[in-house]
């Protein structure tokens, strides 16, 4: 295939993605209050192998060729118009991750440290245990573990898929329905974001720990933890010279956006590199970034180019992968519920408890379950990493993704329920 055809596959693709993720979420918005997240999520399903490969296999191929191509040395390789996909939702990826980085705020953490702390550990520990002996109980049970994983190994990643939150879906939702500044959402608030920045940081740990060679792992972990620690104490005042630009120029300038763009995927090779992937390290330094009126107009910037055309990419690429069809017995069904149980259990209840532990009522420990049960994007995220780093199948792929989909699904009709005829005093923030 040439440059030129590859070209013209791929502007077919992206005007089917962009033309899809639009009606339908229209239609999820407003008929289902559902959230562009999930309705994305939805479309990646629809134009993947287990809608519209079923519907009309060989056009679903033509347009979306996820097929390896067979070398004649008998190796396989991407097709070229899937790999060109992949690399661009994952820059999308980093640039999303990046700016959520820049959305994390310390002072709704310091200000409900203990509350949130109780939430966010709760939404970490239960799941992540229940993940992990959900594991042990299914290795070697089914073919959901590629050849070579330990049961050690699916055990510290499942136990971390499981403790995924949405954070920027939870945030949109409190912020929509204008309770993101009242006590409880700024609670809720804290403790999602807490619950994400820790998961990353279990997710780097898992992905370094799984590196067969003991010294790679060592290097994997020390140098995650030396980009921590360097973008907090040297990157942050350095990072101030954004702000000296921002405010010298009047605004955010095509020179500035790019020197950040520069830092951007230089951090995220290096975390790539050490074995962590790039996601990873466009969280942390957006986490070192600058607040303010420079923080404000790089979201201005990039938000909407990001979410409105990248992210669906990342949507579609993901159900790609997709294949309802491998969840085709009894047993994997069974598995699919049980994993479904454990999600909503170990995210959803464990929050609820914790929240109503440390103070909340019922309806607003309940909303805060709810919330903190959805996995959304994140969720995927990890899922997608596992796959390409060979920890997990197809088929606990799709059973995780359908587990994504249900738990994100239930999240908007249950806020929109439990908050319904309700007022909250706002707070101090």
């Amino acid at each position: 295939m040439s440059n030129f055809e590859l070209v013209l596959k791929l502007l077919l693709q992206l005007t089917i993605i962009l033309v899809v993720c639009r009606l339908i979420t229209i239609v999820g918005r407003r008929y289902f209050e559902q959230t562009d997240v999930v309705c994305e999520m939805i479309v990646g399903v629809m134009l993947g192998p287990s809608l519209f490969g079923l519907i009309a296999p060989d056009l679903q191929q033509w347009i979306f060729p996820n097929a390896p191509i067979l070398l004649a040395t008998g190796a396989k390789i991407p097709n070229p118009s899937m790999s060109i996909l992949f690399a661009i939702s994952q820059i999308g990826l980093v640039i999303y991750m990046f700016l959520i980085g820049l959305e994390f705020n310390t002072d709704l953490i310091k200000q409900r440290i203990k509350s949130a702390g109780l939430i966010s550990g709760a939404g970490i520990l239960a799941p992540f245990t229940l993940g992990a002996a959900a594991a042990f109980l299914l290795y070697g049970k089914a073919e959901l573990f590629k050849p070579g994983v330990t049961p050690w190994a699916a055990a510290l990643y499942l136990g971390a898929s499981m403790s995924i939150t949405a954070f920027p879906m939870l945030a949109r939702m409190l912020y929509e329905r204008g309770i993101a500044k009242t006590s409880f959402g700024t609670l809720a608030l804290a403790a999602g974001s807490m619950d994400d920045a820790t998961a990353w940081c279990l997710l780097a740990i898992v992905l370094a720990s799984l590196k067969a060679n003991l010294s790679i792992a060592i290097f994997a972990i020390g140098g995650g933890i030396g980009y921590v620690l360097l973008s907090i104490f040297v990157g942050r005042p350095v990072f101030t010279i954004f702000t000296r630009m921002t405010n010298r120029d009047g605004g955010v300038t095509v020179q500035t956006l790019t020197l950040v763009l520069i830092v951007l995927m230089l951090g995220s090779w290096f975390t790539d590199a050490m074995g962590i992937y790039a996601v990873f390290g466009a969280f942390i330094l957006g986490t070192a970034m600058p607040r303010g009126e420079f923080a404000q107009q790089i979201q201005e910037r990039t938000e909407y180019l990001t979410t409105a055309f990248l992210l669906p990419i990342f949507f579609v690429f993901s159900g790609l992968n997709t294949q309802i069809g491998l969840v085709n017995t009894p047993t994997l069904w069974g598995i699919t519920i049980l994993i479904i149980a454990i999600a909503i259990l170990g995210k959803g209840i464990a929050c609820m408890l914790a929240a109503k532990l440390a103070g909340e009522n019922w309806r607003e420990s309940a909303t805060i379950g709810a919330l903190m049960n959805a996995r959304g994007l994140m969720e995927l995220i990890i899922l997608n990493i596992g796959l390409e780093q060979g920890i997990i199948t197809p088929t606990l792929f799709t059973i995780m993704v359908i587990m994504a989909i249900i738990t994100t699904l239930m999240a908007s009709p249950l806020v929109a329920l439990l908050l319904q005829g309700t007022s909250y005093v706002k707070s101090s923030v």
